[in-house]
């Protein structure tokens, strides 16, 4: 069963693109947590899979765009997402949670909408929705990796600044961090990672690797550090385990990778509970 995962190109594609997704969701989500912004993924999950129906009516209806990936819409209408949801927190300076479910609901009206007039749901897009290893291609993996190499390369570049903004934006903007680009950039960073990484999770399902690994590392963390390190454990434990469980009893992929996740988290509780019992 395990040479099944090198002897099939589409079955290497998927597990490289596991790795990475791994990598580079919990990273991004602990930012998210820290910011209060874990609904953020929700959001933007939805005008992705609004920019992917897009693709494929365009596709559908131009001959020019039929070899065009509707990943690449995708990616399109969740940068345009991101852009608006940073806009409408300055707007709503208040209530800045109330611009996630304002885009949600754009998102998911536009879904309903393009789909209805593409004359029903078919079974392509179901693998977007929900991730299907059989539908992962080269051209998906390259995708993952440009977007993993330019979050790791941000993260790295301008960890002090994300760290500052994310805990303090008024002390950041005092000691001269450009915050107002940071936020956007960041909010790109999640958009074009949510839509990279649909094809194995599911764009459906892709916050809860967003949120889920982080929701277990803050409970045996003692470090900010150490928070982004245990979730990228926790979530590749999550991904590969789910990968392989979904192949072997022929489920999707996303929800198998969601459950392995929240596993984790009740183990993690558990184990937590337990301890302090003992004490």
């Amino acid at each position: 069963m395990l040479a099944d995962w090198w002897q099939y190109d589409f079955l290497r594609y998927t597990l490289f693109s596991g790795i990475l997704i791994g990598l580079i969701c919990p990273i991004l989500g602990t930012f998210l947590i820290v910011r209060r912004l874990s609904m953020m993924a929700d959001g933007l999950s939805h005008v992705t899979l609004s920019g992917v129906a897009a693709g494929m009516l365009i596709s559908k209806k131009v001959a020019f765009f039929s070899a065009v990936n509707p990943l690449f819409f995708g990616m399109l209408f969740a940068v345009i997402g991101s852009l608006f949801i940073e806009r409408l927190r300055k707007v709503y300076k208040a209530y800045q949670d109330l611009a996630i479910p304002i885009i949600l609901s754009t998102g998911l009206g536009l879904f309903t909408v393009l789909i209805s007039v593409a004359d029903g749901f078919n079974t392509d897009l179901y693998s977007y929705l929900f991730g299907k290893i059989v539908t992962v291609s080269i051209e998906d993996l390259y995708a993952l990796v440009a977007v993993a190499v330019v979050v790791l390369g941000t993260v790295i570049l301008i960890y002090k600044e994300l760290f500052a903004v994310s805990f303090d934006e008024e002390f950041a903007r005092v000691s001269g961090v450009a915050r107002r680009s940071i936020n956007l950039w960041f909010m790109v960073l999640v958009a074009l990672t949510i839509a990279a990484s649909m094809r194995i999770v599911g764009v459906l399902l892709i916050s809860a690797l967003i949120t889920l690994p982080v929701a277990a590392s803050l409970q045996i963390a003692g470090s900010f550090r150490q928070t982004i390190f245990f979730s990228i454990v926790f979530a590749e434990i999550s991904v590969l385990s789910g990968l392989y469980f979904a192949y072997l009893l022929d489920w999707a992929s996303g929800g198998t990778i969601v459950l392995m996740a929240v596993l984790i988290l009740l183990v993690v509780l558990g184990a937590k509970k337990l301890r302090s019992l003992m004490r």
